[in-house]
């Protein structure tokens, strides 16, 4: 993997080659951004090189944006945007598509000077040319100041596949890791978790942290243990059982209220006291306890001694750092919930989908609709990631709370734009972060008894044991593409 300290450590020739193309056939931001090292991170980078574009010339931008190439178009380009065209199909255009996209792309190129430029990872050839279609009735001003954020954005997903590319060259390499799972560690009596920020889908305030409980994987890596797999040498082995131990006693020293701060704080902690070890990843399960009720002279009230051991939806955070020349560094960083399992008895149909000799399933108009979701988050700054300043903190109940408002409001055509809606409603209550991901699956009951007199319920079973899933990642530009569509989309209240 690419490391900060190693871009921090190279030879200028060798930075400008690496970096050249981060803005497109524009080596000159690289050759200026040199100047600012050290990075203390991929996202400082990143804003050094945006602030030196946004400090240019006129003319610089200008060119900066013409450097550009058209999207669908046929023409020498960088290897990166080759890349990113062939990643969502451009390179493949019908002749009709490629005939419509040249048509359009000459209609702005005429009307504005420069080409139309978004960061299409992650779009569809249909989205890219509506976008296309609507930006083209924008001011010029207004188009040049797009043209620049979307560059902005290419430059950081270039900066992303740069290391993703790194890291598959060095996991050709022999893999050293090992580590310990399950390591169980509770505490009663943690710091709570207050000054959230609040959000009309939600009313979480905060957790007591009255019981703490968090399940723990820890995993660590770097050449120098390669001798204990190779030769039987374990001098600079750390027992998994003394890393289960670091683990529970690190949680009787923490003093934050949040299992990414615990976990930043364990991977820290470690790799400062193990300095022969280079990687180290961390991922915390909650453990959850639910409140529950106790009478007394005033009815019934919440108990602040007896906690029930839950089987519902619990967080999750991953942390991956890594040890560089003078500096350890987190390389990812994400936040949670996992297994929310969400049966809405009617307001859902699936209808419209490709019928041929293989299709047994009926359409349904309203149906029950029994979903499992994974939801992860990414921050922006991962600094937000472990609570230390609450109001910028995610809590897992809020994502789970506007997941279930959005599956009440929505007539649900499909479990896939369910969960688009989800993302952009959680983006838009939280622009701190980055993106949302979702791991979805399909469990509807199997109806039995269609119909029940004097009654509109029905019975059902378990469905057959395979399972639709679903896999997708909403994004800032989806946000915005969702309040420009804000009216076409069907809300049920």
């Amino acid at each position: 993997m690419i490391l900060i300290s190693e871009l921090n450590g190279m030879k200028h020739s060798e930075f400008i080659e690496v970096l050249k193309d981060i803005f497109e056939h524009s080596p000159w931001v690289a050759e200026k951004v040199w100047t600012y090292r050290p990075f203390a991170s991929l996202t400082d980078l990143h804003e050094k090189m945006v602030f030196i574009v946004k400090d240019a010339t006129y003319e610089e931008k200008l060119a900066l944006i013409q450097a550009h190439p058209n999207l669908g178009a046929r023409l020498e380009m960088s290897n990166a945007s080759v890349q990113e065209q062939a990643g969502v199909g451009l390179n493949q255009l019908t002749s009709e598509e490629f005939n419509q996209f040249s048509s359009l792309n000459k209609q702005y190129m005429e009307k504005f000077g420069f080409p139309f430029i978004m960061a299409v990872k992650g779009r569809t050839k249909t989205v890219i040319y509506e976008s296309m279609q609507r930006r083209s009735n924008h001011h010029e001003a207004e188009e040049f100041e797009t043209a620049l954020k979307e560059i902005e954005k290419i430059a950081y997903f270039r900066l992303e596949e740069l290391i993703k590319k790194r890291s598959v060259l060095m996991s050709k390499k022999r893999t050293v890791s090992y580590g310990k799972g399950d390591v169980f560690a509770y505490r009663t009596f943690l710091s709570p978790l207050t000054g959230v920020k609040q959000i009309p889908e939600s009313n979480f305030i905060g957790r007591s942290n009255t019981v703490f409980g968090v399940n723990v994987k820890i995993e660590v890596g770097g050449q120098k243990l390669l001798p204990s797999f190779t030769e039987g040498d374990n001098s600079l082995v750390v027992a998994t059982d003394s890393m289960k131990n670091f683990v529970q006693r690190h949680l009787g020293s923490y003093e934050g209220a949040t299992i990414e701060g615990f976990i930043q704080y364990v991977a820290e902690e470690f790799l400062k006291k193990y300095d022969h070890v280079d990687t180290i990843k961390i991922i915390g399960e909650e453990v959850p306890f639910e409140e529950t009720t106790t009478a007394s002279a005033n009815g019934l009230t919440q108990s602040d001694l007896v906690f029930k051991h839950s089987r519902n939806e619990k967080s999750i955070a991953t942390i991956e750092m890594v040890r560089g020349e003078g500096a350890v560094e987190i390389v990812q960083q994400s936040s949670g919930v996992l297994d929310l399992q969400l049966i809405k008895v009617r307001g859902n149909s699936f209808v419209g989908f490709i019928r041929d000799e293989y299709t047994t399933l009926p359409e349904d108009s309203n149906r029950p609709l029994f979903i499992y979701l994974n939801i992860g988050w990414e921050y922006e700054n991962t600094g937000d990631s472990t609570g230390s300043a609450p109001y910028s903190y995610v809590c897992a109940e809020q994502v789970r709370d506007i997941a279930t408002s959005i599956f009440h409001e929505l007539e649900t055509p499909s479990i896939q734009y369910l969960i688009y809606l989800i993302g952009c409603r959680v983006l838009e209550r939280f622009p701190q972060l980055r993106e949302v991901s979702f791991q979805s699956q399909n469990h509807t009951w199997d109806p039995v008894v269609g119909e029940i007199s004097n009654s509109e319920g029905k019975v059902y079973t378990e469905p057959r044991p395979p399972y639709g899933f679903q896999h997708f990642t909403v994004t800032k530009e989806d946000l915005e593409n969702s309040k420009e569509l804000s009216g076409e989309i069907n809300i049920s209240k």
